[in-house]
């Protein structure tokens, strides 16, 4: 038989349960599925992330990010007291350590202002030391209310509020073809026919692809970028207290190697940014045939390659040598010995690029007809997650009346 709901949302990662939550939450008569094609909840970008709650000060003012960060991070805060979920608001340093960066750091001291990012202090040295002793720089951006936080147990805790609600989740639920009729979404999935009369694609990494099924054709397509991450071994996690960042190249939207404290009090360094050959491409020997094929054909693929080839080329020798990798770590953290670094985790990031070979940096969300597509929402996509559902809701709700 036929499964019905009034809201489909397609993706089970932190986007699409803080959707789904404001949808029960605000409606609470609609009947809502959310179809996830893994076995668990929060399987990817969710469950690699780093678990930085973003303060804002990266995104340029008036920008969807600029717009969501503060406020999401915010209502995040307000969710994990109100839940019970571990976090800590522990600030970070963002640190210039070479004079042609100092403007760029004014530039996000600025940003962040204009952001409404409370607290931001521009430091020297000295106030430098004090806050993480072991690393030197020209000059640092104090960024307090920069937080870490496991977004896989918020993702999860929305879940279980969906589910309370009366919102339906179902795992192993791949969808393979989406039909717009009259007034209706009709979903072929693993599980059978799904009918819905709206449809939130939240697809991640593969929702360039679930929007083309629906009919709609943005130009843009999601290329991959794995983020490769070291472990600081813990006899020496001392060297860092909190979160200490560099000054990020303005024409990327990455924000360079890194060194960010967990909540459970493990010391990540990284991540690099290469491409993957699998849009779930997690170790560098995983290659999906028709992933691969879609990035080598895609025009802007290559625009974009030839923008930034010097770029990319340094990232791809970090990924294949921990003495690279090292060296990039080192301009903040001079202290940092090979025997200090140890293998560690990974993520996929789903980056839109533009025919044109630019790299999307706003969140991107389209409607057609009856359905409406999250194309771009990485990094501060989990920060801002109940900010961007909020968000989500409302354009629905202006297009499905009888929500109201």
């Amino acid at each position: 038989m036929t499964a019905q709901y009034d809201v489909t949302i397609i993706g089970g990662g932190i986007l699409g349960l803080a959707t789904a939550l404001e949808f029960v939450q605000r409606y609470p008569r609609v009947k809502l599925g959310v179809l996830e094609k893994e076995d668990r909840l929060a399987a990817h970008q969710t469950g690699h992330n780093s678990g930085v709650i973003h303060s804002g000060i990266y995104y340029k003012p008036g920008s969807l990010k600029a717009r969501t960060c503060v406020a999401g991070a915010n209502a995040l805060i307000a969710f994990c007291e109100r839940h019970n979920i571990p976090y800590e608001r522990c600030g970070k340093v963002v640190v210039a350590t070479a004079a042609d960066e100092l403007p760029r750091l004014e530039e996000l001291f600025r940003r962040g202002t204009a952001n409404g990012v409370v607290g931001l202090e521009m430091i020297g040295p000295e106030r430098l030391r004090d806050i993480e002793p072991h690393v030197t720089g020209l000059k640092a951006l104090y960024v307090p209310t920069t937080g870490i936080v496991d977004f896989s147990h918020v993702a999860r805790t929305y879940a279980q509020l969906v589910q309370e609600r009366g919102g339906e989740i179902r795992t192993r639920c791949q969808v393979l073809h989406i039909i717009q009729r009259a007034g209706a979404v009709v979903l072929e999935t693993s599980q059978g026919a799904i009918q819905s009369k709206f449809l939130v694609n939240c697809g991640g990494l593969f929702s360039d692809r679930l929007a083309r099924l629906a009919g709609v054709h943005p130009a843009l397509q999601i290329v991959p970028f794995r983020g490769e991450y070291y472990s600081i071994a813990p006899q020496r996690r001392a060297l860092v207290r909190n979160l200490i960042y560099p000054v990020p190249d303005p024409a990327l939207p990455f924000l360079g190697v890194h060194f960010t404290r967990t909540i459970d009090g493990a010391v990540e360094a990284g991540p690099n940014a290469v491409l993957a050959f699998a849009r779930e491409g997690y170790r560098k020997s995983h290659i999906v045939v028709r992933d691969l094929r879609e990035t080598l054909v895609f025009p802007g693929f290559w625009r974009m390659t030839r923008r930034y080839w010097r770029t990319g080329l340094g990232e791809m020798v970090r990924s294949f040598s921990k003495k690279a990798f090292l060296k990039a770590l080192q301009r903040l953290l001079p202290e940092l010995t090979l025997d200090d670094l140890q293998p560690g985790g990974s993520g996929v990031r789903a980056q839109a690029i533009t025919t044109s070979g630019a790299l999307v940096d706003d969140f991107v969300i389209a409607s057609s007809g009856m359905t409406l597509h999250v194309l771009n929402a990485p990094s501060p996509g989990a920060t801002a997650s109940l900010a961007i559902g909020r968000l989500i809701v409302d354009k629905v709700t202006q297009t499905f009346a009888s929500l109201r």
